[in-house]
């Protein structure tokens, strides 16, 4: 039975229209169409006081972050670096028993109470390692002067404050790296904070220095780290930055180089360049939907995007470069959860285009594959490379329940990230120099980990389903789970295509083999859908849709296959929905919507999408993971914020509005007719392609696909049989698609006649 709750999400917040920046609507929009020209046209205003960190107006620029917010006559900045970590180990994570011979061991003994000391213990109990949070400015006015309003500009990257006397616009600059604060009208107090949550992890006190136009603050951390806040006024501008040193060097003298240079250039010219950066972000491609709220949502999580996610810094670890500013340290250590989190978060980029923001991801895989090899070969025992399934920024375990933060399959997970930005951008050095090497290491290291059973089939010596069981005995599932099949699955097959590209022919057939001597999925016989494991049917409520793998994200059963694989997508996504909402968290929301979208369930993929977007995200869109509506939607009501969920409902909507995937590009596959006029600018589909759709009356109008290497495009009619007018003569019908030969730059073109 298909849900079809939607829920009023009770934010407070504005979608302020800036009818200057919008082109005229055209005839056929509907009420509430949103008219674009490639950015925003909107702010995310609140008015009156901001009182909660989580509730701030979000600023970065890759590698810092802020959290604006604050009432009456104080404002705070509440200030993060991506870099900045305590990547001490408890001591147990050094000993010869931290190995996955012992948690085998342990597991086959029933010895789950020693297990959950060595394994578990230490990630609950012990502080470190952990995100840092960076501390605070703090501007206060004097008495009399109050906080009225708050926007955040994301088509320029800027929040405004306004208040009694005062107008304030701060920034994270894009280009000089530096925190930017414009202040109009009365003058503040600056004053530097530091984290409280630091007295957690034992750090002495910070060094606080003052002079009449510059406030620094100092902290000692560990492992040589130290990192330092610094802020200079002069005039009515100030500037702000974090460095950071791990050699013993003066972590304050980068940072006021930084913010220097900043103040001694003219203010309009560094906003210029600030600017010309998101002009160029925003570029890159952009949707139209004719329902606001999403459209909002849409376009917030592309800013983060934009905001937390650089090819020279970390990438976003759960809370980006936003991490918890609450006296505390970060929910779940801010840490990097390779189980769902950072591969959802890393999975809406292709479609979008945003490769540099992507690179942010796969630069630090390619660049930690030394710790990866090590973790292989002192834990596991094996040749190749196995990433941690909960990691610090260093690539080092946190630990954590073992069944899933140490389990060897989440690796293959991870590959895929590899895998599909070879597949967007079709980039033959890509795939040559680090995609196929990277996926190559990770499936000997799973080759390493498996041994076979009587019949020849490769089973690992111990197989879970993130999170089923959560920490119980139960949650150690009978080899294979459908999980970890079917992420083996995947990465011994897209090995063996990567292989053949290259012309390793050798190559291909061994990993074709490998391929062969894995078990098939398992189906329950009753309902037809994705089991967990043999004898383990999806028979409750549950945030992680582990079991369903092979239906999305990887997509290897889909509703193009056999008519038994559209049963069985069909009979796992009725079951999901069966069995209810109560224990899914937001991101499970999310999910489901792109999952039913690539299934072509356009209603359920918009009911679901709407559901995520009313319920679970906070008036800044952070996603809080519990319903904040407490509608009984979810059962969990809280409201610690990660980003996978926001990235996943981005991800959603590209499955509605374009799928690219098995050669075959498909047009507004997923589109509930609710949605009768729609649009979407240079998208990008598998194989290298770009493109551009438009959608009006419910009728496909045009469509365009450019091609960025030469090659061959299959694209599934999406014009409903109508006749079309075309650019090129090369164009031929097959079945139920048109087949063109492009050379590299070279565009289809297709409108009806």
């Amino acid at each position: 039975m298909r849900a079809t709750l939607l829920v009023t999400h009770g934010t407070v917040f504005a979608l302020a229209l800036l009818t200057a920046c919008a082109a005229p609507a055209p005839s056929a929009a509907q009420p509430g169409t949103v008219v674009r020209a490639g950015q925003p046209v909107w702010q995310l205003v609140r008015e009156g006081p901001i009182a909660r960190w989580d509730e701030a107006m979000p600023l970065g620029n890759g590698l810092q972050g802020a959290l604006v917010w604050g009432g009456g006559p104080t404002l705070t900045l509440s200030l993060d670096r991506g870099d900045l970590w305590d990547a001490r180990r408890p001591d147990v994570m050094t000993s010869p028993q931290w190995t996955w011979a012992t948690l085998r061991r342990l597991k086959e003994a029933g010895d789950f109470a020693t297990l959950h000391t060595i394994f578990d213990w230490p990630y609950d109990n012990v502080p470190y390692p952990t995100k840092l949070p960076g501390g605070r400015i703090e501007l206060t006015f004097e008495p009399g002067v109050e906080v009225q309003r708050f926007a955040l500009d994301p088509e320029r990257a800027e929040v405004r404050i306004d208040l009694t006397g005062a107008t304030v616009l701060i920034r994270l600059d894009a280009v000089a790296r530096v925190g930017i604060i414009d202040v109009r009208g009365r003058q503040p107090v600056v004053a530097l904070r530091r984290p409280a949550g630091l007295d957690l992890l034992g750090y002495a006190p910070a060094v606080f220095t003052t002079t009449p136009a510059e406030w620094s603050m100092t902290q000692k951390a560990a492992l040589g780290l130290s990192y330092a806040v610094v802020a200079a006024r002069a005039s009515t501008r100030i500037a702000f930055a974090i460095g950071a040193t791990w050699n013993g060097a003066d972590p304050a003298a980068d940072a006021r180089r930084l913010v220097t240079q900043a103040l001694s250039q003219p203010g309009d010219d560094l906003r210029a360049a600030h600017l010309a950066w998101w002009r160029q972000f925003w570029a890159v491609s952009s949707v139209t939907i004719p329902d606001a709220r999403l459209q909002q949502h849409y376009d917030l999580v592309k800013y983060f995007y934009g905001a937390a996610s650089r090819p020279d810094a970390p990438p976003m670890p759960l809370q980006g470069v936003w991490t918890a500013d609450q006296g505390k340290l970060p929910p779940w250590k801010g840490d990097y959860h390779h189980d769902l989190n950072t591969q959802m978060t890393y999975l809406a980029y292709h479609a979008a285009g945003l490769t540099g923001q992507g690179a942010s991801f796969l630069n630090q895989l390619w660049d930690l594959r030394p710790a990866f090899r090590r973790f292989a070969r002192d834990f596991y025992g094996v040749e190749g490379l196995v990433v941690p399934g909960v990691m610090t920024a260093d690539g080092q375990s946190t630990g954590g329940w073992a069944q899933y933060s140490l389990s060897p399959t989440n690796t293959a997970w991870v590959a895929q990230s590899f895998y599909l930005h070879w597949k967007y951008t079709a980039d033959a050095r890509f795939l040559r120099d680090r995609a196929y090497p990277w996926c190559a290491e990770a499936g000997r290291a799973l080759l390493g980990v498996m041994t076979p059973d009587a019949a020849g089939r490769l089973k690992l010596p111990l197989s879970s389903s993130p999170e089923i069981f959560d920490n119980s005995p139960r949650s150690w599932l009978p080899p294979n789970t459908n999980y970890d099949l079917t992420l083996i699955r995947f990465l011994f097959d897209a090995n063996r295509e990567m292989a053949t590209a290259l012309g390793d022919l050798t190559a291909a057939r061994a990993w074709q083999e490998a391929l062969g001597r894995m078990d098939p999925l398992d189906i329950d016989a009753g309902s037809g859908a994705l089991t967990f494991a043999v004898g383990v049917p999806y028979d409750d409520s549950h945030r992680h849709f582990s079991h369903a793998m092979a239906v999305y994200p990887i997509g290897s059963v889909h509703v193009e296959g056999s008519d038994r694989d559209r049963r069985t997508v069909a009979a796992t996504i009725d079951q999901i929905v069966e069995r209810g909402t109560r224990q899914w968290v937001g991101y499970s929301f999310s999910w489901l919507a792109a999952m039913a979208a690539r299934a072509g369930q356009a209603d359920r993929a918009l009911d679901y999408a709407r559901l995520f977007e009313r319920a679970f995200i906070g008036p800044n869109g952070f996603h809080l993971n519990g319903d904040q509506t407490k509608s009984g939607l979810s059962a969990f009501t809280y409201r610690p914020f990660t980003l996978e969920g926001n990235f996943l409902q981005m991800q959603a909507i590209h499955e509605m509005l374009l799928q690219g995937w098995g050669g075959v590009v498909r047009v507004f596959p997923a589109v509930s007719a609710q949605w009768r006029d729609v649009s979407f600018d240079r998208l990008r589909a598998e194989g290298g392609f770009v493109v551009s759709a438009t959608r009006v009356a419910g009728r496909t109008a045009r469509v365009e696909v450019r091609a960025t290497v030469a090659g061959t495009l299959r694209l599934r009619d999406p014009f409903g049989g109508a006749e079309v007018n075309w650019n090129r003569s090369n164009v031929r019908r097959e079945g139920t698609d048109y087949v063109a030969k492009l050379p590299a730059g070279a565009a289809l073109s297709g409108t009806l006649k």
